[in-house]
């Protein structure tokens, strides 16, 4: 398992971090995806055989978020 953070911009409320961390936890391969609204965070634990950071950063821009 490879465990990152990735700063998120735009994230103000519970429900941003819901969707962002919905966003990337519903990927294939993610096992943990955890939001800090203080450090406008995600981070996420996952399978790099099954998803990449990439794969990730994606969903959280097509959720409506900069990466």
């Amino acid at each position: 398992m490879q465990k990152e953070s990735i700063r998120v911009e735009g994230m103000t409320c519970g429900h941003c971090k819901m969707t962002v961390e919905n966003a990337a936890g519903e990927l294939p391969g993610v096992d943990s995806a955890k939001v800090s609204l203080k450090k406008s965070t995600l981070t996420v634990k996952y399978d790099a055989a099954a998803v990449t950071i990439d794969d990730i950063k994606e969903a959280v821009v097509e959720a409506g978020y900069s990466v």
